[in-house]
């Protein structure tokens, strides 16, 4: 027990430095390695598939979860093999070595050892296939043309790798088994360090395929971003034509539209984009790890070029591409904001100024409607005030008849003053009212 409170996670981010551990080497031995592309919804089944492996070999199966898993293998004829699978993020690593003295460095292989079907139901497609062999310096050094042999008569590079305790050659090509070939001479290595390079240059080979995955989406893209740039410069004249209204809404819509597309194609292609950044990084961090020397110094075989500078030589270029893909999408999505926020903001003064205008259309017809208020308002008083001096001549005139001595014309006339004087004060008191009430 821990005389402590541990982090849930401590113990499983220790032991993620040791989760892919290189393997003891001694020469002569004999390597395969795939890497297949299986994505990442389903890391489960890439474990499956190594757990019927070792079902087929009678051996212990990884555990359920588990992103690693090694073992030996014992095939037919009594040939001990060992395995190494490994999960990464997108891609499962399968590497089996067999150990023993070979005439020929590329026939007869670890590979063969294991079962076609199940390596023909790998899940995933197959990026990355080598075939390595590890040879002791006790036989003689080979001729240039017994190394152009092995490799199928290519252009074969070479250099001496670790300060020169190790001679490496390889061509880069796929050969008609499926299998790119790298052979290395041990000239001193102990285990440890040929398992470290052996490692070192299996993740070359694999981490140098998947960087190129982008390339080709690269290329696919550069047209449609012409395309693209040229779509919003039209656009963008469009703009400085318009003369307001319809024809700038549409433009708003149309820029709109094209955003629309251009951040579905940067969905697309940004995440293999980044990863194609992430294993450039690995490679030429392998690269540097590899110590390479140029090999005249140190074999009879000389002038050829290094692997390591024929992988950054040719990989850099394309990371280069994908780099200012990625660059001129990103700047193009910027300037459609640009020009959508500008138009926008365009839009929006022309919907202010027509507000703007209607609202002082709205206040001279206000204006409008209060004088005509006033005008009947006028009205009413003299009409209430007509009606009402009548009702004070009938009463009058009833007064009269009943015997009173009232001159009807006399008390119209006194009424008239006092009748329209309240009816005007009765008014204005209902105005003042109405506007408190407001």
């Amino acid at each position: 027990m821990s005389p402590f409170r541990e982090h849930p996670l401590r113990k499983s981010l220790a032991e993620e430095v040791h989760a892919r551990p290189y393997g003891l080497l001694r020469a002569p031995v004999r390597i395969s390695h795939l890497a297949a592309l299986s994505g990442e919804t389903d890391p489960e089944g890439d474990r499956l598939h190594i757990a019927q492996l070792c079902r087929h070999f009678s051996i212990e199966e990884p555990q359920a979860g588990a992103k690693h898993h090694s073992g030996i293998l014992v095939a037919a004829g009594g040939a001990e093999l060992r395995f190494k699978w490994e999960r990464h993020t997108e891609f499962s690593s399968y590497t089996f070595y067999l150990s023993g003295e070979f005439d020929a460095p590329f026939a007869d292989g670890a590979i063969d050892r294991i079962p076609p079907d199940w390596i023909a139901a790998l899940p995933g497609d197959v990026l990355s296939a080598t075939n390595l062999a590890l040879e002791s310096s006790n036989g003689p050094e080979r001729s240039f043309d017994e190394l152009a042999k092995l490799f199928a008569d290519n252009s074969v590079t070479g250099s001496g790798m670790r300060g020169g305790e190790a001679l490496v050659w390889t061509d880069f090509r796929v050969h008609d088994d499926g299998y790119s070939r790298i052979l290395v001479r041990d000239n001193g290595m102990n285990q440890r360090q040929a398992g470290r390079l052996i490692q070192r240059l299996l993740e070359v080979g694999t981490y140098r395929i998947m960087a190129m995955l982008a390339f080709p989406l690269a290329r696919d893209v550069l047209p449609k971003l012409g395309n693209y740039e040229r779509t919003l410069s039209d656009l963008i004249g469009r703009m400085d034509r318009a003369e307001g209204g319809d024809e700038e809404r549409d433009t708003l819509k149309s820029l709109t539209n094209l955003a629309a597309e251009v951040e579905a194609m940067s969905l697309d292609i940004s995440y293999r984009f980044t990863a194609a950044r992430a294993y450039h990084a690995l490679v030429n961090r392998r690269i540097e790890d590899l110590r390479e020397v140029r090999i005249n110094d140190i074999s009879q075989i000389r002038g050829l070029q290094p692997p390591g500078e024929f992988v950054t030589r040719r990989l850099a270029p394309a990371m280069d591409t994908c780099r200012s893909t990625s660059e001129r999408l990103d700047t193009l999505s910027r300037r459609i904001g640009r020009a959508s926020d500008l138009l926008r903001t365009r839009v929006d003064v022309a919907l202010e100024e027509q507000n703007r205008d209607l609202l002082e259309s709205m206040d001279r017809r206000a204006r409008l409607q209060l004088r005509l208020q006033e005008t009947v308002e006028g009205l009413s008083v003299v009409a209430i005030s007509y009606y009402l001096l009548g009702l004070v001549t009938y009463a009058a005139k009833s007064v009269k008849a009943a015997g009173f001595p009232v001159n009807t014309e006399i008390a119209t006339g006194i009424a008239l003053p006092i009748v329209v004087g309240a009816v005007w004060y009765s008014m204005r008191r209902i105005h003042h009212k109405l506007g408190k009430g407001d």
